[in-house]
């Protein structure tokens, strides 16, 4: 018959060792870190451990706010307060906790590529294909590419956190989900070519009105959009009838513009005509109606004294007539010794 040598205690029949005093372990431990505190005490290592924890409280307990920002504070993550730009304090130790919202500063997302170097994540979409959120269908059932951008400003910081889970992320669907349905309003020419102010606008307001329904907090400020092509099997074909419609609206242009430089100049001949005929006209009256009154003044005088009138007349007419004769020749009537043969008027014309 077979003695079990084990201890009591150990049905397994395993040795087992007694577990570990845990004052004398601490005891070990102090006296090898003891040798690394200055002085050697105590008392060195708790000041230490107060100035290290006074330090860690100064620091938790400042921040700063830059110049387009605020800071949302909570406490015990209750929302407590916007704080204004500047340096200021807090409850240390995760008692409050600040979150800068940057509220001056533009912000923007864009749709179907994306700039390089961009420091905000939600600037651009988180899948690496952009194709998907540019690929639209138009009214008249065709496919264009859009590219665009929305520009925004965070309004209500506390809004901004604390209504809506991913803010960022619920703007870009939204912003997607109103373009699809400006675009589908309209035909792919109206997309591609002459339409564009009027889907700026109305995403505009259709994202406002959305943002604010949805309580996020943001403003939008402007809808831009960058590239529109066609699907890239039909772009040359596209290409071509932009280039023909471009010279359309190109020779439209060169007509318009050589009516507006023929038509004001006849316009102008026009009205110079018509004016100096009206001063033609108003003259010849003039100079009529002078030469009646002058008439009628010397008619008059006539009645009065017709002899002295036909003298006065006669000699005026001879004043105006006999300045423009250069050669005069004067013959008294009662002279009866000019020889006949003499022609006067032959004379005359020769010398004249």
């Amino acid at each position: 018959m077979s003695q079990n040598n084990d201890p009591p205690g150990d049905p397994w029949g395993r040795n087992s060792k007694p577990p570990p005093d845990l004052e004398r372990l601490l005891v070990q431990n102090f006296d090898h870190y003891k040798k690394f505190l200055p002085g050697g005490s105590p008392t060195s290592f708790f000041i230490i451990f107060i100035l290290f924890f006074s330090g860690l409280t100064i620091w938790t307990a400042l921040y700063t706010v830059p110049s387009d920002s605020v800071a949302v504070v909570q406490r015990f993550g209750k929302y407590v307060d916007n704080v204004s730009p500047g340096l200021h304090f807090k409850l240390p130790l995760g008692i409050d906790s600040a979150t800068i919202v940057p509220i001056k500063r533009q912000l923007k997302q864009e749709f179907g590529f994306s700039t390089p170097g961009a420091t905000d994540p939600y600037q651009t979409s988180r899948v690496y294909d952009h194709s998907r959120e540019t690929q639209m269908v138009t009214g008249d059932l065709n496919a264009a590419l859009v590219e665009w951008v929305v520009q925004y400003r965070i309004s209500d910081p506390a809004k901004f956190l604390f209504e809506v889970r991913e803010p960022s992320d619920t703007l870009r669907y939204v912003s997607e989900s109103v373009m699809r349905e400006v675009v589908g309003d309209r035909t792919v020419d109206e997309v591609i070519t002459v339409g564009r102010q009027d889907i700026e606008s109305e995403a505009l307001v259709k994202m406002q009105e959305l943002s604010t329904k949805y309580a996020m907090g943001i403003s939008i400020d402007q809808v831009q959009l960058k590239n529109i092509n066609p699907p890239k099997p039909v772009q040359e074909s596209f290409n071509e009838v932009n280039q023909a419609q471009q010279e359309k609206e190109k020779l439209i242009n060169e007509a318009r513009r050589d009516y507006n430089k023929v038509i004001p100049l006849a316009l102008g001949e026009k009205d110079q005509r018509i004016r100096e005929a009206d001063g033609y006209r108003l003259k010849r009256i003039n100079e009529a109606e002078g030469d009646a009154a002058r008439f009628n003044a010397l008619y008059v005088e006539y009645i009065k004294a017709p002899e002295v009138t036909k003298r006065r007349i006669y000699i005026e007419t001879m004043q105006q007539v006999l300045p423009k004769v250069r050669a005069k020749i004067i013959i008294d009537e009662k002279s009866s010794h000019v020889l006949p043969l003499l022609n006067l008027d032959s004379n005359t014309r020769g010398k004249q």
